[in-house]
């Protein structure tokens, strides 16, 4: 689904097409009437500040998708108003692929999925924007608890923050996501043990790639 627009329907060109292919349009049109807001009301926001997973996709100014995870502790994602949301960009692999794409292209999908209690899905679409930790006090709505959030030191330090304006949220159904139960694990935050990342689980070191690997460093930093 893409963005609605005032007094259009929700959703793309394609999309119509495809429903009217497939004779699902008045299906879909119950859909938007009754599941899909522009705004999060006061049930998406209570549950957005109870998640601990969202899954994103971005892509980047050529249409290249990127669909990736972020994780922290229940309610890491911050509501700041009905309209947006923020949420800590923590250490990674420093390949940067959500942030890059954002940075050419702003349009971001996200959904959020309760695998252990209700097994329901929120989908959140919008653009965003990559906000620095100092910037944050700038922004309009944001809470002390956030500003609180970015200064937190060590592992959940937060490198920077991704705020989303929300443009369409709705309801991913129940129907197929499991009821999992959640086991304790110790998660180590900002660690580069490879132990701890899951090593080379699908044994890719000594794959073969079409790019030149013998590449250094400082030619890396000449291209960008």
């Amino acid at each position: 689904m893409t963005k609605t627009t005032e007094n259009k329907l929700p959703g793309s060109k394609g999309e119509h097409l495809a429903q009217a292919k497939y004779g699902t349009t008045r299906r879909a049109l119950a859909f938007y009437n009754k599941q899909m807001l522009t705004y999060l009301n006061p049930l998406m926001c209570e549950f957005i500040g109870q998640q601990e997973l969202l899954f994103i996709a971005t892509s980047d100014a050529q249409g290249e998708c990127d669909c990736s995870l972020r994780a922290g502790h229940p309610g890491f994602v911050k509501v700041l108003d009905e309209k947006t949301l923020v949420y800590p960009e923590y250490r990674g692999n420093g390949v940067m692929a959500s942030v890059g794409n954002i940075l050419e292209n702003p349009h971001i999908g996200m959904i959020f999925i309760d695998f252990f209690q209700h097994t329901v899905g929120l989908h959140v679409n919008g653009k965003a924007c990559v906000v620095e930790n100092d910037e944050l006090a700038h922004l309009p709505n944001v809470s002390s608890e956030v500003i609180e959030a970015s200064k937190i030191c060590g592992g959940r330090s937060p490198e920077r923050w991704i705020l989303v304006e929300v443009e369409e949220a709705y309801i991913h159904c129940s129907k197929h996501i499991p009821l999992l139960q959640k086991l304790d694990k110790k998660i180590h935050w900002g660690t580069d043990d490879m132990k701890h990342k899951g090593g080379d689980a699908f044994k890719a070191k000594d794959c073969s790639r079409p790019w030149n690997q013998k590449v250094v460093e400082s030619d890396i930093d000449q291209c960008c």
